[in-house]
């Protein structure tokens, strides 16, 4: 069957990742693209096969006529209620109205259903998505892939390089992180398209390590000794959170204000895949130690 694969946010990093990985795997591909995207990042994606539809998430009938005869819609995109909710809404009834029988939406991240609303703002907004399309009829799959392993890179609290610290919770002090990185992430989505047969939804990691088992990772990877700091407890961590989020209602509009960078380390700690399905396609998942080297 030649299955042809509409994406959303392909001339993000993610996204761009995936329509190689489905071109790879045989499929036709095409990508909705804003006309203000730039001009380099569409032209690649011509030329390495990509069929690009210029158009808007407002513009319903151009998004119908691109869904034409495509089997799966995958978005990858990344923003706010304008975004994931409303632009993922009009992508959703203009793949409806084309009859596509299946749509991943761009729900990359922290399993947010364990998760209540509040804890963050980012997976609410992809709550009240998941609640709008599970009402249509069609066929969705999420993917939840936990943290992208490059966060890591970023010296956020989790693996503080420049202090050489490494922060955890109390009684998280084992507590399973999951990771896993961009090109598997692409890779895992690409045969989940392909895949007829998929579950509303999918847990991976690449890797699930503990803030203990980060200590000997950066041991290994810097020769130097981290310590482990004690945060307090993650209902603590949520109120402060809570606090900071009330004095900067600025943060509302702004895709990673400081608060839900805040709310993203939260989620590492307050849920995780109690079972994985990176078994159901065969593919080689990089460590989180080999990620970061």
């Amino acid at each position: 069957m030649n299955h042809v694969i509409l994406v959303a946010g392909a001339t993000g990093e993610l996204g761009g990742k995936l329509c190689m990985e489905l071109l790879n795997r045989g499929a036709t591909v095409r990508a909705i693209v804003r006309a203000a995207s730039k001009e380099t990042t569409k032209a690649h994606l011509r030329k390495i096969g990509v069929t690009t539809i210029e158009t808007e998430l407002s513009d319903l009938r151009s998004l119908t006529a691109a869904c034409d005869g495509v089997s799966c819609v995958v978005s990858t995109l990344a923003g706010l209620h304008d975004v994931i909710v409303t632009g993922q809404s009009q992508l959703l009834q203009a793949a409806i109205a084309a009859g596509v029988p299946r749509f991943i939406p761009s729900d990359f991240c922290t399993d947010y259903t364990q998760l209540q609303v509040g804890a963050n703002r980012n997976f609410d907004l992809r709550k009240t998505f998941q609640s709008i399309i599970d009402e249509r009829n069609i066929q969705a799959t999420s993917i939840f892939n936990g943290a992208f392993t490059h966060v890591l890179k970023y010296g956020i609290p989790l693996l503080n390089t420049n202090d050489q610290q490494i922060a955890y919770y109390t009684g998280k002090l084992d507590w399973k992180i999951d990771f896993t990185t961009l090109d598997d992430t692409a890779a895992y989505t690409a045969a989940a398209a392909l895949d007829n047969a998929t579950p509303r939804y999918l847990r991976i990691a690449g890797g699930q390590v503990s803030p203990r088992e980060l200590v000997a990772i950066s041991k290994r990877l810097f020769g130097k000794d981290f310590q482990l700091t004690e945060q307090g407890t993650v209902e603590d961590f949520a109120l402060y959170i809570k606090k900071v989020r009330e004095e900067q209602p600025q943060g509302e509009h702004e895709l990673y204000p400081s608060w839900q960078q805040m709310q993203y380390l939260y989620s590492m700690f307050s849920a995780h895949h109690a079972t994985l399905d990176n078994d159901r396609y065969p593919l080689s998942w990089q460590s989180v130690e080999d990620a970061l080297k």
